[in-house]
């Protein structure tokens, strides 16, 4: 990018920046006064990890949200970093993890976003016991510390290695450093939330992620103050949000039992999946596949020599939402070289591992991926495995068409496989495991006995009910969960994943004039399902 493309960007940023202030001002100048309108308790919103500059996704659900709270004149607190956390997750620079965070900026945004009202700043707090007990542990040590029974090694794991870009760390001096700086910053941040919440007695908390340190920190603080606390990720539909009383990057979706889709709704789920099988859906602004290619006529070959064809599904290893996966195996390189050493025992089938596209995302590239993995341990030198790399845009689809059964860590893929009538064979805890849709067995043990026989029986053929599950738990999360901002919110045209507040009358914060605030107002404050009625 040339200096004239990076200034006009710039100021491109600058004019969002400034219209969203606008906009914010607008709504609440038709706010009334809630400290002397409002006998309600307020809600505290915290999101230091979604956001430096610019208004992302997710820190734009979050600022409709609690604008809609106080236009139905519900208080709100916004615990703002003002320099707290040295780094924040955003803030460290993967190629100098010592140096300083872009706070100027960050701090400039919150003010100009959210304004002056009810605004509660946290600083950096030095804690000497902490700093002095850390100082000389080596990584395992740090990623084990415990606190005053909180155990903040653990906590601050996910974000290490989310920034990092991999799951399994090295007991480097910049890693430790790392780990030190984000377990110190931690504790500032549960202690100061703590305070906030005996200060101001919420009825509620709203968090980003929740997994994220800060936020997870401030998460725990109100769950041991019995405070209700919801965390948010984007939902699976262009600027939709996903609000949870649990873990929302676990995307914990309750389908009640007794739902079953409409005509109207079978038809809706189809024309999704129609688009979705052609590579045209995004995911929190993001759209993953450029292109879907087909097979070449060599491929199709080559899969004749084959009694039969599996093709295997994997992760970012280093994914918030693997947390959660790792029930049966450690980690998705654990469940590989499992899968590896049963394929040596079935040289008449041809398994097909497919990497996942976001491997190399650009800015988020995975030091630790599938096609490392796949080099060093010589997968490429077996003659009935084929490696198709994460910038290989071939359509998953068409291999499951041709698959005997599909494999899959925790993947979506294995839902949309599931409704193509294909069985699934899963081997983490997914978004769909809690519903029977696919194979998902409770241990090691179990899981490689299915898989043996899986791998030597002439047919498997799934329940029934595993497709009809997999089409209401789809529906549910698309159309029912993620709750659709498109009335407030739109592409900011500067970076991907980033919005801009659109020009929308305030009185559509009003509850009864938008199902999305009305969904988001009842959960929050009357603790129902953020579930739409449709």
């Amino acid at each position: 990018m040339d200096i004239f493309s990076r200034v006009f960007k710039r100021l491109q940023r600058e004019f969002n920046l400034q219209f969203n202030r606008t906009q914010v001002c607008q709504i609440t100048r038709s706010i009334p006064d809630e400290l002397t309108t409002s006998i309600q308790s307020p809600v505290i919103f915290f999101n230091a990890s979604t956001r430096l500059s610019g208004l992302s996704q997710n820190a734009g659900f979050s600022l409709v949200t609690s604008l809609a709270l106080r236009k139905n004149k519900i208080p709100v607190h916004h615990f703002v970093c003002n320099r707290g956390l040295r780094p924040c997750v955003l803030g460290t620079d993967k190629k100098d993890l010592s140096k300083e965070p872009p706070c100027r900026e960050c701090m400039r945004t919150s003010r100009l976003v959210l304004g002056k009202t009810n605004i509660h700043y946290f600083s950096y707090k030095i804690n000497e016991e902490i700093s002095r007990e850390t100082n000389d542990l080596n990584l395992g040590q740090l990623i084990t510390y415990v606190h005053k029974d909180i155990p903040l090694g653990k906590l601050v794991l996910p974000s290490m290695r989310w920034i990092l870009r991999r799951h399994h760390l090295e007991d480097t001096k910049e890693n430790r450093f790392l780990a030190q700086s984000y377990i110190r910053s931690a504790w500032g941040v549960y202690r100061q939330f703590t305070k906030l919440i005996d200060s101001i007695h919420p009825q509620a908390v709203i968090v980003f992620n929740g997994m994220f340190y800060p936020e997870a920190m401030a998460r725990l603080s109100a769950q041991q103050k019995k405070v209700p606390v919801y965390s948010h990720e984007v939902g699976m539909l262009p600027h939709s949000a996903f609000f949870t009383e649990k873990e929302a990057t676990a995307y914990p979706v309750d389908v009640d039992s007794e739902f079953r889709l409409s005509k109207d709704q079978e038809v809706r789920l189809d024309n999704y999946l129609a688009n979705r099988f052609e590579g045209k859906f995004q995911t929190a602004g993001v759209r993953f596949w450029s292109e879907m290619r087909h097979f070449s006529n060599d491929f199709i070959e080559e899969t004749k020599k084959y009694s039969a064809v599996v093709p295997i599904f994997t992760n970012v290893i280093f994914d918030t939402s693997q947390s959660h996966a790792n029930t049966i195996f450690e980690h998705m390189f654990a469940w590989l070289n499992l899968v590896i050493e049963e394929t040596k025992d079935h040289p008449e089938i041809l398994f097909v591992i497919r990497a996942h596209p976001d491997e190399i995302r650009l800015g988020k590239e995975s030091r630790e991926s599938v096609s490392e993995w796949v080099a060093m341990n010589g997968v490429k030198e077996v003659s009935n495995i084929l490696f198709i790399p994460p910038d290989e845009f071939i359509s998953s689809y068409e291999l499951i068409k041709r698959a005997k059964f599909v494999m899959v860590y925790n993947s979506t893929v294995g839902l949309e496989a599931s409704i193509m009538g294909k069985p699934v064979l899963c081997a983490g805890k997914a978004r769909y495991t809690q519903v029977p849709t696919v194979y998902f067995p409770k241990s090691k043990e179990a899981y490689k006995k299915l898989l043996k026989d899986f791998l030597e029986s002439d047919i498997v053929e799934p329940p029934g009910i595993f497709m009809e599950n997999a089409r209401r738990v789809l529906y549910s999360q698309l159309f029912r969960v993620s709750l659709p901002f498109d009335q407030f919110l739109k592409d900011d045209g500067v970076w991907r994943g980033y919005v801009q507040i659109k020009n929308f009358s305030p009185k559509l914060l009003m509850q009864g004039q938008s199902e999305t605030i009305d969904v988001i107002l009842n959960g929050i404050i009357r603790n129902q399902p953020f579930i739409r009625k449709i």
